[in-house]
C-alpha cells in the first residue's frame, strides 16, 4: 500500500493477559500518505476481525500501538467498523511491549514463492480485496505492470 515503507514480520507481545507471543507485523507508515484509521480498516476487512479462533493466543486479532494517541484512533476505528457491520469486533487494541522477528525462512514468505498453496488460498484473496476496495492506496501487482 502506498505510504507503507516497511513491514516487520514476527512475534509481538503486550501486557498481561496478552503477554504471550503472538504472530504479527509492525507496519512502518507515513501518516501523511496513509492514516492509521485506513490501515486499521484494511486490517479489519482482510483479517478475522469478528472471529474467535485463537489457539493459545498465537493468532489473536489485535492492533498493537506505540502510544495513547494511536490507541484512541485504533479503538475508534474498530468501534466504527463494528457498528457498520452490526457485529461485535473481536479485534482489540493493545500496547506493544515486545517484538522478535520471525525466522529467516518465513520472512517475505509470499514474495519468495507466491505459488505456495497457503499463499494462493489465503494471501491472494486478501491482496485482491485490497486492490478492488482500496485501489487508491494499493500498489499494483507485478502482473498489472506487465506490458
Amino acid at each position: 500500500m502506498k505510504g507503507v515503507a516497511q513491514v516487520d514480520q514476527g512475534f509481538i507481545r503486550s501486557e498481561a493477559p496478552s503477554d504471550a507471543w503472538a504472530e504479527g507485523v509492525i507496519v512502518h507508515f507515513d501518516p501523511a500518505i496513509i492514516t492509521l484509521p485506513v490501515l486499521v480498516e484494511v486490517h479489519l476487512r482482510t483479517h478475522s476481525a469478528v472471529g474467535t479462533y485463537s489457539p493459545d493466543g498465537r493468532y489473536r486479532s489485535a492492533i498493537y500501538v506505540f502510544d495513547p494517541g494511536q490507541h484512541s484512533e485504533a479503538a475508534k476505528s474498530i468501534a466504527q467498523f463494528a457498528l457498520a457491520q452490526d457485529e461485535i469486533a473481536r479485534t482489540t487494541v493493545l500496547s506493544l511491549v515486545g517484538f522478535k522477528p520471525s525466522d529467516a525462512r518465513y520472512q517475505n514468505y509470499y514474495r519468495t514463492d507466491p505459488e505456495r498453496p497457503f499463499c494462493r488460498r489465503y494471501i491472494d484473496p486478501k491482496l485482491q480485496y485490497i486492490r478492488e476496495h482500496f485501489s487508491e492506496i494499493a500498489v499494483p501487482s507485478p502482473a498489472d505492470c506487465e506490458p
